[in-house]
């Protein structure tokens, strides 16, 4: 009875890795912010900490596809822009990421979340000509972006706000976040080998088996994507990132 009750956990577990897996290649397609949904339920499978490592080849492999096939999109001076300070978050959480309470930064970072996109459809509301999209505007969010990712590959909500706050359009909005996601992806691979020991033969070996579910989520992401015009993609990415902080204070 009880090898029947572990076998039938660990069928569920799988079914919801795949899920995951899946959501993946939907958030990699372009529709951004339900990043933070799958990053919640791999953790439940594999914990915090070790499902960092799982996700780390599946992300990669999402930003190839979206690489390829959104390249005529990049805006590489946002890029430009943005990296350094992406690079400075990740090493900042190499070495105090063990430190943090896991309970504590959830918390601020869905605070900090919530608030940004608060924010953000104040903005829209006012109609503002001048939104911050200077070097300090870019500096805060994108160390913290930095940060997240490299503790949660939780990224997204922020590098969403500050591509919303320059405006682009969706294409390049996918393309150009398709690349920075891309660089500071294979940026973050030798930490989680070395130092944080999340990235192993077990942990690729799981990730292995989740790809086909990643690449079932970019085929049907594409065409959701091209459904929706500027103004609604907008739309729908700010309800996303206000959705995933939500999420990550119940999780």
């Amino acid at each position: 009875m009880f090898l029947i009750f572990y076998i039938n956990m660990i069928e569920l577990n799988f079914i919801i890795a795949c899920f995951s897996a899946f959501l993946i290649g939907i958030s990699k397609s372009g529709i951004k912010g339900i990043g933070i949904l799958f990053v919640a339920i791999i953790a439940l499978v594999y914990g915090a900490k070790n499902s960092t490592g799982i996700i780390m080849p599946l992300l990669i492999f999402g930003d190839v596809f979206a690489v390829i096939y959104y390249k005529r999109h990049t805006k590489w001076i946002y890029i430009l822009k943005f990296l350094p300070w992406m690079i400075l978050g990740v090493l900042i959480a190499v070495f105090i990421g063990k430190d943090i309470p896991e309970s504590i930064f959830k918390i601020l970072m869905a605070i900090i979340i919530i608030l940004s996109v608060l924010l953000m459809w104040i903005w829209d509301s006012v109609n503002q000509k001048q939104i911050p999209t200077n070097l300090l505007f870019s500096s805060i969010i994108g160390t913290l972006a930095g940060i997240t990712t490299m503790i949660g590959n939780l990224a997204g909500p922020f590098a969403n706000i500050y591509f919303l706050a320059v405006k682009i359009p969706k294409n390049e909005f996918i393309g150009t976040s398709a690349w920075l996601f891309f660089l500071i992806n294979i940026f973050k691979i030798p930490f989680h080998i070395i130092s944080w020991k999340t990235i192993n033969i077990e942990s690729f070996k799981i990730s292995i088996t989740l790809v086909p579910f990643v690449l079932l989520g970019l085929l049907i992401g594409v065409k959701v994507v091209e459904k929706f015009n500027d103004e609604s993609y907008r739309k729908l990415i700010l309800f996303f990132t206000a959705i995933g902080g939500l999420g990550i204070l119940i999780t």
